[in-house]
């Protein structure tokens, strides 16, 4: 679903993610990154979650005591991590 009238290209969505996530080396909720990035979507494509995890390495995990959200991560050793 997209919130207000911004439309994103995948690959500007994928790189935006991927910059987040390397800065962020304990990982983020969707919601922390919809929010620091100003993303337009209140949830994220199926389809761009399956593509980002073969791109750039996302790995998504619960973590106890963090309620019912998935931290978004960079798997270790992830092409994204030698950019």
């Amino acid at each position: 679903m997209i919130r207000g009238q911004d439309v994103m290209k995948y690959t500007e969505f994928r790189d935006a993610i991927k910059d987040a996530l390397k800065r962020a080396k304990s990982g983020m909720a969707w919601a922390e990154l919809r929010d620091q990035l100003d993303l337009p979507y209140d949830r994220p494509c199926p389809e761009w979650i399956k593509r980002l995890e073969q791109e750039i390495g996302l790995s998504r995990e619960k973590e106890v005591g963090k309620g019912r959200a998935h931290i978004w991560r960079l798997s270790t050793g992830s092409y994204s991590n030698r950019d």
